[in-house]
């Protein structure tokens, strides 16, 4: 494929020093290293996939790199998003991401949007990148990215974790990737490889199931190669194939996709987007009402994992895992109304529907154990 950069500035001799296992190769060489130097990369999220491959984009040595989040550095982030330190603790991600990639590479500069993408400010943020880079974990987003990247013929570096598997892809439509070689007709997109997103609350997340901490490092670093490939020009992104990951059978394999038919669907709204990617409608109870409830004695069910329970429960809860809820409801049967929770409060919304499929009076616990224990609420129960 054709690079996707123009050759920046000459390197300075602190450079050459710097940069010199990359100029032994033939492939990167003095104009790779200028072609990286000169561009411009932006990260969706300084999280588990946002930390690995920033880090290695700065090591690497390309100029400008943005990071987008309106997250803070919680404790529980820092198992897998090595770019943060227990010290950045409360502080704005993209704060913490600046201050880690600077001082990695003082040489490049590091962009700083601390703000939610929406359909309003995606295309001025990424209109000023060649490469976007998608480490997010829910499906409004990722279909937002999408769309904005088709319409502006950006490539995107896709990457996904769960558990203990991963996926990474390369996106990329338009002229520009006709012009680079890519190997469909109009190159391929999101929408080829997932047509739609699947329902909301069918495809836990990384929150409500967990993840091998260990395996956004493997991902992540795979997301920044392909992007050096893209910006330099060499060897075969992973444009119309996802590299799949599997950490238990120690296992890596790529399957090849199709783009769909032309011409493209038009990309999903906002508002096309919602059905799939916000909870079931139940009723819910918001988590200082149920605080106060709870201390009256009312039923609460735990819906979450055994394993997640044994890091930390509510005396007194009732505990049934989501998949035996659903399968049998009645298991939650009673004389009260339950209160439902699990970490985040999708999967007890889920728990929700079913119970009042058959007539049982579930609330759900909005936010789940996550909200109640952000609400500033003791944590006794933890084992």
């Amino acid at each position: 494929m054709l690079p996707l950069v123009e050759p920046g500035a000459p390197l300075t001799p602190e450079q050459t020093v710097r940069y010199s296992r990359h100029l032994m190769l033939e492939e990167i060489g003095d104009l790779g290293q200028r072609r990286l130097k000169n561009a411009r990369v932006l990260a969706i999220g300084a999280g588990g996939l946002g930390s690995p491959s920033l880090l290695y984009l700065a090591a690497a040595g390309v100029g400008t790199l943005g990071v987008i989040d309106d997250d803070l550095v919680d404790r529980s982030n820092l198992h897998r998003q090595v770019l943060h330190t227990d010290t950045s603790v409360g502080i704005p991600k993209t704060e913490s991401a600046a201050n880690a990639l600077t001082e990695l590479n003082p040489d490049i500069t590091v962009n700083q949007h601390r703000e939610r993408l929406t359909e309003e400010n995606i295309d001025s943020i990424f209109s000023q990148y060649d490469v976007i880079m998608d480490g997010t974990d829910n499906f409004q987003t990722r279909y937002l990215v999408e769309s904005a990247c088709t319409r502006l013929g950006i490539p995107e570096v896709w990457g996904s974790i769960l558990k203990f598997n991963g996926q990474v892809s390369v996106f990329w439509t338009g002229e520009r990737a006709v012009a680079a070689g890519a190997p469909a007709p109009d190159g391929v997109s999101l929408r080829d490889l997932f047509p739609s997103p699947p329902p909301a609350g069918e495809v836990p997340a990384c929150g409500d199931v967990g993840v091998l901490g260990s395996l956004p490092g493997q991902v992540g670093t795979i997301m920044a190669t392909e992007a050096v490939k893209l910006i330099c020009g060499i060897g075969e992104p992973l444009v119309g194939r996802v590299m799949v990951i599997d950490t238990l059978k120690a296992e890596t394999f790529t399957v090849p996709f199709a783009p769909r038919p032309l011409p493209r669907p038009e990309p999903f709204t906002a508002e096309e987007l919602l059905p799939y990617c916000s909870a079931p409608k139940v009723p819910e109870i918001d988590i200082v009402e149920f605080e106060r409830l709870r201390s009256e004695g009312v039923r609460v069910l735990d819906v979450r994992e055994d394993s997640e329970r044994e890091a930390a429960y509510l005396p007194g809860s009732e505990h049934v895992v989501l998949s035996e809820i659903l399968e049998r409801p009645e298991l939650a049967a009673g004389e009260q109304p339950v209160y439902v929770h699990c970490k985040a409060g999708a999967r007890s919304a889920r728990a929700v529907t079913a119970l009042r499929g058959i007539g049982i009076q579930g609330i759900n616990v909005a936010g789940g154990l996550d909200a109640w224990q952000a609400a500033g609420f003791s944590v006794e129960g933890t084992k």
